[in-house]
């Protein structure tokens, strides 16, 4: 019987030889089995081992540990145990526990609380509970309290952590969670971010980073690195993501951790294995057909039965970069990007030729929330083909006009669009089409051409016709987006839709306003060149009245 790996296929390797005396991990280990009669899977045991490395002056080695790990291997029970052994070992102040189902953390508090209660001796050390729904916490006698909170820009703050435990980190689509959890621990000389997760795709924002940076320190074992970059639709452009979330109390440096205090342990799939590879399964699932683990057959059926692209992320703990979903054919948006050149200084630039020349048609779309606003250019480049590019993106809307009639740029539009109805931009085209001083023609875009639009550019995008630049924002929308059926045709859906779909829908208005001349009526060719001036005869000699044919 095949039994699921102790170790992982990738993790951060310890600076010396691991024993009782370099890593706590022994301890919790007994403390689990002694004191809460909880027995580990052993890669539960390794995992303590390795990520609970002590420095030579006795501190912890790691101050965030990332766990990537297939669902139902035991992620909850690991965080029990460790949650209760720095309350009750080491008397930390507060341990603090989220999520983004909030759901998910109190699952997780409820069960640390029932490993004290159900136990005469330890529920002696239960100071106080508090089941109150989102206020729910553990305080024990010795002042230790375990506190859970929703995973959102306000979790933790006002609040000092030692151990914050984050659940399901695939999970965090910006950093605005991220830079107020983990923020607590600043002030605390002692303390651990340990984030669990299984593996995630192009919306996991702070867990594509943090693992980018963890590949990155040991040698980037599965190619996922290219100089601190990654290629197509996840890419990882920092920056940008925290110019979005530039209220966000964030600095770049909070994320660039010394490689020393970031540690990753990685139970996956390697990543070109086939889905019926059960050495596959074995990597990615450590409990597997261990006492109280995961059955195999329970991994075959779901192998027979889920999608491709489930499968692998559930239960293969492997990355989506959005080939396997989204609104286009897989790898059709690869496949029109443009190259890249390096510049002497090791910069990555567009390479040359690779740009819009001429007059260009605009189209602004706005995010659900009416937070972010959005504009596309559509044009033609140099070789004739057309190429669409995000030019502008930021917050509210009050910056379109003047942005759009600027003189360095209001020459080279010749029209702009937007959705007409039924969308969080529609009241500004409509102010636009309005407005005298707005003198940009405004053309409609609703019904038909929205259907139309998106035709247009599937089409365009299969084909390999359009062109476009890597931009991140773009790149995961084209890769996300979920569609939606009107009537004989499809449209983008904004609400369904894992992440922002704005940039893509710009991105189609902008090609849409470009080629539909494709889709208007073509007046009629004009009459052949007369018939009298072309032969030297004259046609009615050549009229019957018979049912045959006459050849020339």
């Amino acid at each position: 019987m095949r039994l699921g790996l102790e170790a992982p296929r990738v993790y951060t390797p310890p600076l010396r030889e691991l024993t009782p005396e370099t890593s706590l991990g022994y301890d919790v280990i007994e403390f689990a089995r002694d004191i809460l009669e909880v027995e580990l899977f052993p890669w539960q045991k390794w995992l303590l081992i390795h990520m609970l490395e002590l420095r030579t002056d006795g501190t912890l080695r790691f101050a965030t540990v990332v766990v990537l790990v297939a669902r139902q291997n035991g992620k909850s029970t690991l965080s029990q145990v460790l949650a209760l052994w720095f309350m009750m070992r080491w008397g930390w102040p507060l341990i603090l526990g989220t999520a983004q189902d909030l759901d998910l953390a109190e699952e997780v508090w409820e069960g640390a609380v029932e490993l004290l209660e159900e136990d005469d001796e330890l529920k002696e050390l239960v100071g106080q509970v508090f089941r109150v729904n989102g206020k729910k916490s553990l305080k024990l006698v010795n002042g230790s309290r375990y506190k859970v909170k929703a995973a959102n820009r306000k979790a933790g703050r006002g609040l000092s952590g030692n151990l914050i435990l984050l659940d399901e980190l695939r999970e965090h689509q910006s950093w605005d969670a991220w830079g107020a959890i983990t923020k607590t621990t600043m002030a605390q000389t002692l303390s651990l971010v340990l984030a669990l997760s299984n593996a995630g795709d192009v919306t996991s924002i702070v867990l594509r980073y943090l693992r980018l940076m963890a590949h990155k320190a040991i040698g980037d074992p599965d190619g996922i690195c290219r100089d601190a970059e990654i290629q197509g639709p996840a890419q990882v452009d920092v920056d940008e993501l925290l110019e979005e979330d530039d209220d966000v109390d964030l600095d770049v440096e909070d994320f660039a951790q010394d490689e020393d205090t970031l540690g990753l342990f990685e139970w996956s799939a390697k990543p070109d294995c086939d889905v019926r590879d059960r050495a596959g399964w074995a990597q990615a699932n450590p409990s597997m057909n261990h006492p109280n683990g995961i059955p195999e057959r329970n991994i075959a059926s779901a192998c027979r039965t889920d999608p491709e692209w489930v499968f692998r992320t559930e239960v293969l703990c492997q990355w989506s970069d959005g080939t396997l979903e989204g609104p286009f054919p897989p790898g059709s948006w690869e496949k029109g990007l443009n190259e890249t050149v390096e510049d002497e200084d090791g910069n990555v630039q567009i390479a040359p030729g690779n740009s819009i020349v001429g007059p260009v048609r605009a189209c602004i779309d706005m995010s659900g929330d009416r937070s972010m606003t959005y504009i596309a250019f559509a044009g033609y480049r140099e070789d004739g083909q057309p190429q669409v590019e995000i030019v502008a993106k930021r917050r509210g809307i009050d910056w379109v006009k003047p942005w759009m009639m600027d003189d360095k740029r209001r020459d080279r539009i010749d029209e702009v669009t937007g959705q007409k109805n039924g969308a969080p931009i529609s009241d500004t085209i409509k102010a636009l089409a309005d407005d005298p001083d707005f003198t940009i023609p405004v053309v409609e875009w609703a019904g038909g051409d929205l259907m139309a639009a998106h035709g247009i550019t599937s089409d365009a995008v299969r084909d390999e016709i359009v062109r476009h630049n890597p931009q991140p924002v773009l790149d995961i929308a084209a890769a996300t987006a979920v569609l939606k059926q009107l009537q004989d045709g499809f449209v983008i859906n904004r609400t369904k839709s894992p992440v922002d779909a704005s940039p893509l829908v710009a991105f189609e208005g902008a090609l849409w306003l470009l080629l539909r001349h494709r889709l208007e009526p073509k007046p009629p060719p004009p009459p052949p060149k007369a018939l009298a001036e072309a032969l030297p005869y004259d046609i009615d000699d050549f009229v019957t009245d018979d049912l045959g044919s006459i050849g020339f």
